[in-house]
């Protein structure tokens, strides 16, 4: 709007007096100005009124000189270029979030609200600015051996992790459908990813990964943790971290260093477990401090569960953590009463 308007107040002031005639060198500026929010359509038809202004007598500023007439033609053609190159390059940083938007779409599709007995909320942000997929993940699946869920965070962040992503996702979501227990999963998440470590070129491939498994009715939980930050449990109004033992990280060889160790948490109705990523828990305040993730969801934890991504999310901006890695969130709350069978499509 700044080109229009500026053109409308020149145009109106030269018309009504001859001692505005001093504000003719503005209507230069309008070509660069229209490049910052118009096409190269609307740039040369605003750089052709510019110029049109100019030689009408009744403005009183059909008096430039040639070398100021050339200079603002010039101006005016230039802008027009340049505003095509800027339509251009925003053209294709429209197909390429578009691109981005629909990968993130294949590698985690958004999670429905319900999974089986399990009500879910997840929440994702990744560290790399302009990037929707990063080096976390998470995934909840119904299957015969009841609902599943893992969080992850693959070594690397950006793009340059979203393979592993796709080859963890990928067996664990195989692995639900085919093993009976929670250790037999994560020695399939971890030899998918050492197979896929023999072929890097450079080092060896590891992630970190925490799996949980519903009982049928609600009542309990079973934990395995490789690694990664273990889930918290909200219960009566109060945020009390799982103790589990935690194992080595997914691709260092689950088999040679001894799997992890599964552990049960018993459930009472209405409880919730809030997992996340390094991302919350290591965010840092302006004194360096961690973010004390357990006593803020303490203070939150009577919140309605799908709002408690976000009210975490809004916490770490109010108390101005800078947050340095991937956020990965996702909140479980077991209603065994309004369960429906039938595996995630």
């Amino acid at each position: 709007m700044l080109p229009v308007l500026l053109l409308a107040v020149v145009s109106t002031a030269t018309l009504i007096t001859s001692h505005a005639r001093d504000l003719g060198f503005l209507l230069g500026a309008i070509p660069p100005l229209a490049v910052l929010s118009y096409g190269p359509l609307a740039t040369a038809l605003l750089g052709t009124a510019a110029v049109t202004v100019l030689n009408i007598p009744a403005t009183h500023l059909n008096r430039p000189g040639n070398t100021d007439l050339l200079t603002v033609v010039f101006v005016a053609a230039l802008s027009v270029f340049v505003s095509y190159v800027r339509s251009r390059r925003d053209a294709q940083l429209d197909t390429e979030r578009a691109i981005g938007e629909a990968v993130q779409r294949a590698v985690m599709p958004p999670l429905p609200d319900r999974v089986g007995i399990v009500r879910c909320s997840g929440f994702y942000r990744a560290a790399q600015d302009g990037t929707l997929v990063g080096g976390d993940f998470f995934d909840v699946r119904d299957g015969p051996y009841g609902v599943r869920a893992v969080m992850g965070d693959v070594q690397g962040h950006g793009l340059t992790a979203v393979a592993t992503v796709v080859s963890l996702l990928g067996a664990f979501r195989e692995a639900v459908l085919d093993q009976g227990d929670l250790e037999s999963v994560a020695a399939r998440m971890d030899r998918r990813l050492t197979v896929d470590s023999a072929g890097a070129r450079h080092g060896e491939l590891f992630a970190t990964g925490v799996l949980l498994e519903f009982s049928p009715d609600g009542r309990a939980v079973r934990v395995v943790a490789c690694g990664h930050p273990v889930p918290v449990l909200l219960h009566e109004g109060h945020a009390v971290e799982v103790t589990v033992v935690s194992g080595p990280p997914l691709g260092l060889g689950l088999a040679d260093a001894g799997p992890p160790r599964e552990i049960t948490v018993p459930l009472a109705p209405g409880d919730r477990l809030f997992l996340a990523s390094d991302g919350v828990w290591e965010a840092r305040d302006s004194s360096d401090t961690f973010y004390p993730l357990p006593a803020r969801l303490g203070a939150l934890a009577r919140a309605v569960p799908a709002e408690l991504p976000g009210m975490v999310w809004a916490d770490l901006a109010r108390l101005g953590c800078e947050v340095r890695d991937d956020v990965t969130m996702l909140v479980l709350a077991p209603e065994p009463a309004a369960a429906h069978r039938g595996p995630r499509p």
